[in-house]
């Protein structure tokens, strides 16, 4: 418990725990849509934050860090993304398509709420990265459908996808929103909004029910790794099972039990 409550306070703005609670803060979150998107947002509503939409039982579940509509009823869903996560068995990044992945999934959420196609939101995802997915050095890079024969022509949907890359150097950004990437990347405080953030943090990481959910958020967490680490081992076992290995053999190579393979090497007959 001493370590879990140790790592809370080594935490920064890039962990996707504390950047939901420091987003969770309405005057910082409205702050950054404002400066982003070059507006003025007269309020804005938190939908679920840390949401889990899962449409179809059997469909991937996709973890919504914050989710927010404002009062012209546009909605955002903001994420922190650390590593840029690669399909091991394809070599592919998997990025775009969780982009993809993730609009669909919003827009059929909003529809079995009883909207109709020409009723669906205004949906912005931005994905804060600590890399430069499109190597071009862009601060920010925006995406919205258009006519590959008349670039002029856009297909108004009203869907936009935004990565903000920290380590960019091109294109304009407010002050505040250029101190946030110094922040994330480096935890400097230059500006008066830093301050305000990483006052925010001191006063996050200092309240018990924050202290309290993150001992839960951790033990989660370990949960889904050892998940994810135990269908590895599987999945190995799997293939040299395949390939003629012994039981005793493949049990040494993945730390695997003799029994958990021989169940393995039982389901597979």
């Amino acid at each position: 418990m001493q370590k879990q409550i140790s790592n809370l306070d080594k935490l920064t703005l890039s962990n996707d725990f504390l950047f939901k609670h420091v987003m969770l803060r309405k005057r910082i979150c409205k702050h950054i849509l404002e400066e982003l998107l070059h507006t003025k947002i007269a309020d804005i509503t938190y939908l679920e934050a840390e949401q889990t939409i899962d449409v179809y039982p059997d469909s991937h579940g996709i973890r919504l860090d914050v989710r927010i509509a404002d009062t012209a009823n546009t909605h955002y869903n903001l994420e922190m993304q650390v590593k840029n996560p690669v399909n091991r068995a394809t070599g592919k990044f998997l990025l775009p398509k969780r982009t993809r992945y993730y609009q669909a999934m919003l827009d059929t959420d909003m529809l079995q709420k009883g909207q109709d196609y020409d009723e669906l939101s205004p949906t912005y995802i931005i994905f804060f990265c600590l890399f430069d997915f499109f190597q071009d050095s862009q601060r920010i890079y925006t995406f919205k459908k258009r006519c590959l024969e008349n670039m002029n022509i856009e297909l108004a949907d009203e869907a936009v996808i935004m990565f903000l890359n920290t380590l960019g150097t091109k294109g304009d950004v407010s002050p505040d929103i250029q101190s946030l990437f110094d922040y994330i990347n480096s935890n400097t405080i230059n500006s008066n909004f830093t301050r305000e953030v990483a006052d925010t943090i001191v006063e996050i990481k200092n309240d018990k029910k924050v202290r309290d959910a993150y001992m839960t958020y951790e033990m989660r967490m370990k949960d889904l790794r050892d998940e994810a680490h135990a269908e590895e081992k599987a999945a190995t076992a799997k293939r040299l099972l395949s390939m003629g290995l012994s039981v005793e053999d493949i049990a040494k190579a993945t730390l695997l039990s003799v029994e958990q393979v021989e169940a393995i090497k039982t389901e597979q007959k």
